[in-house]
Formats: structure tokens, sequence, C-alpha cells
């Protein structure tokens, strides 16, 4: 039986014919999807800049059901789930795109920085400082170290964070010898609660010298020398601190007043108290002179000569509280209301978010900012 080529001939314009209707069929859909895609895009975008976020997530996941593969659409998907706090939706996005195989290494930086900081923001910190870690050696690197430094600085782990203080430091990214101070501070008190005094003042003046301008290491070294009997060596970290940093004085005067009343060192600790009070007027200075004071009237005298220098509730309320007057149940009355009055006055506020309290911090317990706190109460400010 001999093969007819007369089928073949038909079969050629027929199977023509057929290719050419399927590919205008995949070009409609496939200008149909092009279509789509930017106006679900556009549309996302719309509803962002009205600050409509449902919506702009809905399109912006219309988009990326149509493509894929765009990698934009995701980071931009993803950032918005952030933003809403659906923190491991966020997280799935971007865990996606670090599956893909196509992504380029910019871009997989990118994702893995993004996917940092969802756990960042879900406080998910030990998933987070894994994530950070990674980015060593990419762009994000100084971005990944400061979130790694406030990370350790949230959870205390003061050893990690002045490493990582010291790689910011070295890389030109700003001075963070004061705040790698601090950190030597919270480490020489926790090894004074553990007893170890002696790697205490090590620390302590090793953060002394690292940064001589800051008030705090001489503080606290000089409290933990007092603390050790050794008041002469306190008196000299003191005098240091008042030529170093005499913006510190007043958080030290009434320990000053202490180790000099211990070791009959009254008169030098006078001195140094009242050049501290010339130079800046503080109610806890004053405190402190009257403290040394031997006579009681001429102790009251202070608070009369803060007065009249400046006005203040704090010092007329100590000043009351000494005072005869003709009428007691009338000078109570008024002692009371003086009292109730200069409660917030006596307060410290942090500079940077505004958060009060009855003690000075050296780390805002609401803003995480060190060295916020001005060194003078309220009234002072």
């Amino acid at each position: 039986m001999e093969f007819d080529f007369t089928w073949v001939l038909l079969g050629f314009p027929i199977a023509f014919t057929l290719g050419w209707l399927a590919s205008r069929l995949d070009l409609r859909q496939l200008r149909i999807e092009n279509r789509q895609a930017p106006k679900a895009y556009f549309k996302g975008l719309n509803f962002l800049l009205n600050e409509q976020q449902d919506q702009a997530i809905d399109a912006f996941i219309e988009a990326v059901q149509n493509d894929p593969d765009t990698s934009e659409l995701h980071f931009a998907l993803g950032n918005l789930f952030r933003r809403r706090g659906e923190y491991e939706r966020a997280v799935r996005v971007h865990e996606h795109l670090m599956s893909r195989g196509d992504l380029t290494q910019p871009e997989r930086d990118r994702a893995q920085h993004a996917l940092a900081l969802d756990f960042l923001k879900a406080g998910l910190l030990d998933r987070a400082e894994i994530a950070l870690r990674k980015l060593e050696g990419t762009p994000f690197e100084e971005e990944a170290r400061l979130a790694l430094l406030s990370i350790y600085e949230r959870s205390r782990d003061w050893a990690n964070a002045t490493d990582i203080a010291a790689r910011l430091d070295s890389s030109s990214h700003g001075n963070f010898s004061t705040r790698q101070a601090h950190y030597l501070c919270e480490q020489a008190s926790a090894s004074t609660a553990a007893g170890d005094t002696a790697r205490a003042l090590s620390a302590l003046h090793e953060a002394a010298a690292m940064a001589p301008a800051s008030a705090r290491p001489l503080i606290d070294l000089a409290k933990l020398q007092n603390q050790l009997g050794q008041p002469q060596d306190a008196m000299q970290t003191l005098l240091k601190l008042e030529k170093t940093a005499p913006q510190g004085l007043p958080l030290a005067a009434g320990l000053l007043a202490n180790i000099a009343q211990g070791s009959g060192q009254q008169a030098a600790a006078k001195t140094l108290l009242e050049a501290s009070y010339a130079h800046m007027p503080s109610i806890d200075v004053i405190e402190a002179l009257v403290k040394l004071e031997k006579d009681p009237v001429t102790a009251r005298q202070w608070y009369v000569r803060h007065l009249e220098g400046q006005t203040s509730l704090v010092a007329a309320d100590k000043w009351m509280a000494g005072e005869k007057l003709e009428n007691e149940q009338h000078r109570a009355l008024v002692q009371r209301t003086l009292d109730q009055a200069i409660k917030p006055l006596m307060r410290y506020r942090c500079a940077a978010c505004g958060f009060e309290a009855t003690q000075h911090f050296w780390h805002c317990p609401g803003c995480q900012a060190w060295d916020s706190y001005p060194t003078r109460r309220i009234e002072e400010l």
C-alpha cells in the first residue's frame, strides 16, 4: 500500500491555521493579564496614597496572583502586612521570596532584611537576631547592627552590646564610646551584686577612661569606693567629676555630703559644692550644703539665698519646714499644700520622650534613649 502525500499537503495549512489560532489566543490572554496586573498595581498604589491599607492589600494580592514572579509586588505586600501588624502574613510573604531561586543577590539581601524587621516588630527577638546576623557583609549591615544593638540593650546582654557598639564605632557610623561606657557600668553593677568588686572597679575605671566627659562612670566609681571603705579615693573621684563632667555633680551631691561627714572632709566638700552651685544652681546641691552646715540657722539661709536668685517652690517648702510661725495650725496647712505642690517638680523628665520619674535614669525606661535625662529636676529646667 502506497502512502498518499495528498493528506500531508492538506495537513500543512490545517496545522498552520490551528497554530496561528492558538498563538492569537495566547497573545490575547497575555494582553489581558498584562492589563490586569498594572491596573491592580496602580489601584493598590492609589489606595495606599489615600491611607486605605485594607483595600491596598487586596489590590496587591490581586496583582501578585496575576504576576507571581514580580518581586516588587511581594515586597510592597509584605511591608503593608508589617505596617498593619499582621506579622505572620508578612513573614510568609518574605519567606516565600527567600525560597525563590530566581532572586538576584541584592533582592535576596533585601528580603532577608525585610524578614528580620518582621521578626523584630513581632517581638521575636531570638529569630530577629539570627536573621540580622545573616546580613553581615551586605548593604544592610549597618542597619542590622543598629537593630542588633537595640535587641541586646532590651535584653540587657551587655557583652554582645559592647561587641556590636565597638564594630559600629570602628566603621565610622558614629561615636559609641559613651554608650560603651554605660555598658561597662551595667556590667560593673552586676559584678558588684555578685560580690566581684575587683572586676567592678576595673570595669568602672575602664569606663571612665573611655568616656571622660561622662558623669556616670565617676559617680558609680565613687559610690563603690565609698562602699568599700575608701572615702579618700571616693573624694578624689568626685573632685575629678567636678573638673571633667561638672553637669553631673548635682546627682552626686548627697553622696559627697555623706562621704565628707564620714571622713571629716566637710571643708573640702563645701568648697566643691559651692563652686558647683555658682556654676549651676541646683536644689540637690543646696540640700547637700545644708547637710554639711553645723549651724541650723546658717544652713537654712541657703534656701533664702536660692529664693533670692530664682523662684522655687521646692526651696520655699524646705525653708517653711523649719520656720516657726505664730499659728502652727496655719503653718501646717501651708506646709501640706507646699509638700503636695512640689511633688511633680521634684521629678526628672526625659528630654527625648517626656517620660517622668522620681529618680534619675541613665537609660530611659520609656524610649530606651541613653543620657536623655537632664541632671536637674523639672522645676530647674
